[in-house]
């Protein structure tokens, strides 16, 4: 008898549940990098207009304060809507407002208030994604290797930003209002595709098959209170403020301090995100090997510092050395961002205490990001208000908030370095 083709054996080798698993993994990426593809653009059509950073500023700001606000209430609204209703219908939203931006180029408005209002209506849809992707992701996959898997799929933020640099980068110089419209349609198509093919969660494919599952959950012996990781939300605060400072000022930059034209100042700056992939799925490794998520982080943004100062100093000098900052500053400050705001995000949303609903995860991640959104906002607001004083000010701000980071994290790090030890918290009777 005949045997199967290799290609064959392996596709038949996997369960169909394994295929689900995948294919939900696949969408959720797609769906929150056209996420990313659409928020990139204002930072290249900058390059162009740098005589207006201030007025950038603004428009980052009135977004992100926005986002920020919003995300507080969109885990609970998350919670009780269906999420592929929800997520879907944020998308479509997002790309009109995007496509409604890049159209104030050909309706020639130069009203600052119709900019201001079409980026915080943006912002405000855009706390849709983060946590109904996270939440989907979190249904389907168990605690194992999240860290390593979600390292890997965490990595559509840097992929977004790669495409969304990219795309308008081709028509900044002719047509920047195309910038906008054309990442304004990818994302909103992607809506589309997240109505008609997205499944939320297991039980709700088996709901589709009409099958009646009983689940069994492995027991797990834990104290039943979620951690409060109060200097943790702290710490949350300073990454994603590093992390949106280079998103939204790292083309202008590059652009200014290298004198690279608009379009090679773009694509110069998709390396910061090709090193946060790396780092992203290093940082899951290792905190899955090591079993410790704020020692990882710790550790990465110990070396982020001087990593910082030195590409500040040099990283200018020639373009390999250019190519080569950009990808170690990328992996060492996106490296712990993606690890908290993914594997941690799940970890917490999934805990024991919230057995049998396993929405709340929607709710977790929403209170993490939305806490993050803070410094997401105040660090491009500083960047905007501190660059004119001299790039040397931003990168000494970026410095102080990575050595504040690590501090916080202090607490944390110490638990986990105990527990490696053989220590064990004393419970109360």
């Amino acid at each position: 008898m005949r045997s199967l083709a290799p290609g064959i054996k392996l596709i038949t080798s996997f369960s169909r549940d394994s295929w689900y698993r995948f294919f939900i993994l696949i969408l959720t990426f797609v769906f929150y990098t056209t996420y990313h593809l659409s928020r990139k653009p204002i930072s290249i059509v900058k390059v162009i207009k740098n005589n207006y950073q201030n007025l950038f500023g603004v428009l980052d700001n009135c977004f992100l304060v926005a986002y920020a606000i919003g995300m507080f209430f969109s885990g609970m609204f998350g919670e009780r809507l269906p999420l592929r209703y929800y997520l879907s219908s944020g998308m479509i939203l997002s790309g009109l407002f995007t496509v409604l931006f890049g159209l104030g180029f050909y309706w020639q408005i130069h009203s600052l208030w119709y900019y201001c209002l079409v980026q915080a209506l943006n912002g405000l849809v855009q706390t849709t994604g983060w946590p109904a992707v996270v939440a989907c992701v979190g249904n389907w996959f168990g605690k194992g290797k999240r860290g390593f898997i979600m390292g890997i799929w965490n990595s559509h933020t840097s992929v977004g930003n790669i495409l969304g640099s990219l795309i308008a980068g081709v028509y900044v110089s002719s047509s920047w209002g195309l910038s906008f419209i054309v990442p304004g349609i990818i994302i909103a198509s992607a809506g589309v595709i997240c109505f008609l093919f997205l499944v939320e969660s297991k039980s709700h494919m088996l709901d589709i098959w009409g099958i009646c599952l009983f689940v069994h959950a492995e027991p797990e012996d834990v104290n039943c209170t979620l951690p409060q990781h109060h200097d943790g939300n702290c710490c949350i605060q300073l990454l994603p403020g590093s992390s949106y400072t280079f998103l939204y000022w790292l083309p202008l930059y590059i652009a200014n301090v290298a004198h690279f034209d608009p379009k090679e100042a773009g694509d110069l700056s998709t390396l910061f995100d090709v090193g946060g992939i790396v780092g992203g799925i290093l940082a899951g490794l290792i905190s899955d090997y090591s079993g410790g998520r704020a020692t990882t982080c710790c550790a990465m943004l110990i070396i982020a510092a001087p990593m910082l100062f030195l590409y500040n100093k040099i990283g200018q000098n020639g373009l390999p050395t250019t190519i080569g900052m950009l990808l170690w500053c990328g992996a060492l400050v996106n490296g712990p961002y993606a690890l908290i705001t993914t594997a941690v995000s799940a970890d917490l949303g999934t805990h024991e205490c919230l057995r049998g609903n396993s929405r709340a995860l929607s709710t977790v991640t929403a209170i993490i990001d939305g806490t993050g959104s803070i410094g997401a906002a105040i660090g491009p607001l500083l960047a905007g208000l501190i660059s004119p004083t001299g790039w040397n000010n931003v990168f000494y701000m970026l410095i102080a908030a990575d050595v504040l980071a690590c501090l916080l994290l202090s607490r944390l790090v110490y638990k986990e370095v105990r527990g490696w030890c053989g220590y064990t918290t004393r419970q109360r009777g």
